[in-house]
């Protein structure tokens, strides 16, 4: 361990006093503002990755900064045995959004959180013996047992086996194939528009209408994972919007409130009636405080139409990426861009390697796949800060010899 990683591990002589779950950090942030980061050696980095498409609107948003301080010294939980005066303004600002009829949501702390509410309300509403839950292969839809088993990542699988059963996995993109998968067990099909950490990958918009069509046709419920994909990262407020289909279920978190933990599971009415009293929970979920970030974040993506102010960025950084030597295409959606890079510029380096390249040239990024980057900036990036991005990968991709 290097003494810049034992320092922001809290070290003391080769014990930490951290579990080693996430790897040795590379750095230890100590502020943020907009789509910049200083270290605590004063070094700045640019942030294009925004903890993992977390601070939509840059680091310390003024008005996001204030909700929580005031909320902070007001009032911050006090368990799901009561309301709060946010739950239901947040709640009925999320159903407008996604725009798929009248439906309800139910208030988590993480994505997959709402993605293991998402598998038991169909257990629920399905009933027994129809259960399986059918996902698409490099799929990620949380690290929960649950979820871990909805994954389709095998390799993710092996040291946990046995997962829960109940899950199946169809490659991706490909509708003949999800339609031989769909028997009379199977109560819902699992799909993100974008696979976010399966390397940037979008559904082809036909795709989605095809699933919508066959689950309609076999009375199976449609879930979009808009984990990653939600409140404008895409370009649309939801990634499902680009396809012009309605779900019946969606989970969202990430960008919901710009760094506090918040997850949500909407479904439309019928569907949410499946959950009654006693049938999920979590004790800080939908507590003031965190929802007090997430009303003042949405308004603020309201307030500067989020999705357009997402494509007018979005074109900005895909023209300058596609003209840079070294990149074979760029892919994604929105601000949630994928690069994959070709042979010669990776030059025996791997995608990570190149992402801890860039880090130490100032620029936070990561290596998604062996040969391709993802980056998702915030929505606030300028053009200035997308040219000097843009020329630090250009650098390190014109540097065979500089790796991790």
């Amino acid at each position: 361990m290097s003494a810049e990683q034992a320092a922001a591990w809290g070290a003391t002589g080769d014990h930490s006093p951290l579990m080693n779950n996430y790897g040795s950090p590379p750095r230890l942030f100590v502020k943020g503002q907009g789509a910049e980061l200083w270290d605590d050696h004063g070094t700045r980095h640019l942030d294009f990755l925004c903890g993992l498409a977390v601070t939509s609107l840059g680091h310390s948003d003024p008005a996001v900064a204030k909700a929580i301080a005031e909320q902070a010294a007001t009032l911050t939980h006090t368990s799901n045995l009561f309301a709060n005066e946010h739950q239901a303004p947040v709640a009925e600002r999320i159903s407008e959004l996604i725009d798929c009829g009248s439906g309800q949501v139910l208030f988590q702390n993480s994505g997959a959180e709402a993605n293991e509410a998402a598998i038991k309300i169909t257990r629920k509403y399905q009933g027994r013996g129809r259960h399986v839950v059918v996902s698409a292969m490099r799929s990620f839809h949380g690290r929960t047992l649950a979820t871990l088993a909805a994954t389709g990542q095998p390799e993710k699988h092996e040291p946990f086996q046995p997962l829960p059963e109940g899950f199946r996995h169809v490659a991706w993109n490909d509708l003949d194939e999800l339609e031989r998968a769909l028997g009379p067990e199977v109560g819902a099909v699992l799909l993100e528009p974008v696979q976010g950490e399966g390397g940037v990958n979008a559904a082809d918009p036909a795709y989605l209408q095809g699933v919508r069509a066959i689950c309609d046709e076999r009375g199976i419920l449609l879930i979009l994972d808009e984990i990653q994909t939600g409140f404008a990262r895409t370009g649309e407020w939801f990634g499902f919007q680009h396809a012009g289909i309605a779900p019946d279920v969606v989970t969202v978190a990430k960008g919901i409130a710009n760094g506090m933990p918040v997850g949500a599971l909407w479904a439309r009415d019928d569907v949410a009636a499946a959950f009654g009293p006693g049938d999920h929970g979590s004790t800080f979920a939908g507590q003031a405080l965190a929802l007090a970030a997430a009303r003042a974040t949405i308004e603020r993506y309201v307030e500067m139409d989020a999705p357009a102010h997402v494509r007018d960025r979005s074109a900005v950084l895909r023209t300058r990426l596609s003209a840079l030597d070294g990149v074979d295409h760029v892919r994604g959606s929105g601000l949630l861009v994928g690069v994959e890079l070709t042979p010669g510029a990776l030059a025996g380096r791997t995608g990570p390697e190149i992402a801890r390249a860039c880090l130490d040239r100032g620029l936070i990024l990561n290596g998604i796949t062996p040969t391709a980057l993802r980056l998702a900036p915030p929505f606030i990036v300028t053009d200035q800060q997308i040219d000097e991005a843009v020329g630090i990968i250009e650098a390190v991709l014109s540097t065979p010899t500089e790796a991790a």
